[in-house]
């Protein structure tokens, strides 16, 4: 019988303390909300032609990462994701180490996703209605070249 006090020092870490470090764009922006923080492994199946078992094994292939969404309220006179965005020309982009840090309530990092060589491929502006209050949301779309994972 457990006395519950193992439960008690362990609990699963909120999602919604966290910031991003886009390079040298900026030193911290505020996001909303982002998604995407993935990579998988594509699998390669072989069967030698002389098996005797009428199954292929599966290996693990070349690995890859999905593009990340971030999306964040609209500011006055703040174009940063589209000024980054229309810089691109033909295989030329300034590319960024984006770090994604989740927080603790003191504000430390204990989880962080660190993307490497990350560009804009879209960036998307609010919707708009005339009947709502709501506020104006930007979506910024980064592909990236690998993700590193740590914990501290």
């Amino acid at each position: 019988m457990s006395d519950g006090s193992t439960q008690d020092n362990i609990w699963p870490l909120p999602k919604f303390h966290f910031e991003v470090s886009l390079g040298s764009q900026d030193s911290t922006t505020s996001f909303q909300e982002i998604s995407g923080l993935e990579t998988e492994t594509q699998v390669i199946e072989y069967r030698h032609g002389d098996s005797k078992q009428f199954s292929t094994i599966k290996m693990p292939g070349i690995s890859k990462v999905g593009n990340v969404t971030l999306k964040k309220g609209i500011f006055v006179k703040d174009n940063k994701f589209y000024d980054w965005y229309k810089n691109i020309s033909m295989n030329t982009i300034k590319r960024e180490t984006v770090v994604i840090k989740l927080l603790d309530q003191n504000g430390n990092a204990t989880m962080t996703w660190t993307l490497s060589n990350a560009w804009p491929t879209k960036v998307s502006g609010t919707d708009m209605k005339s009947d709502s209050n709501e506020v104006a949301v930007e979506t910024l779309e980064l592909a990236y070249e690998t993700l590193v994972i740590a914990n501290k």
